[in-house]
């Protein structure tokens, strides 16, 4: 399952991000395999609206697509 495919007030745990380009972007944001992280929002089209601890952070769906997660 990707992070694109979680829905709305569903927790997460990052198990793999692949493309190296993409892990450097999310360790820029906290996010690392093993991270655990909920969906705050997900908008139609748009990016995915996840929540690590009190921050928010929007991610685009493309970038979304390529990060592999299982349910927490």
């Amino acid at each position: 399952m990707t992070l694109a495919q979680v829905t709305r007030g569903q927790r997460v745990s990052i198990v793999s991000i692949p493309n190296e380009t993409v892990r450097a972007q999310a360790i820029r944001f906290g996010i690392s395999v093993g991270a655990e992280v909920e969906c705050a929002e997900k908008i139609p089209a748009g990016p995915i609206i996840i929540c690590k601890g009190k921050q928010e952070i929007a991610i685009g769906r493309k970038l979304a697509e390529k990060i592999e997660v299982k349910p927490a």
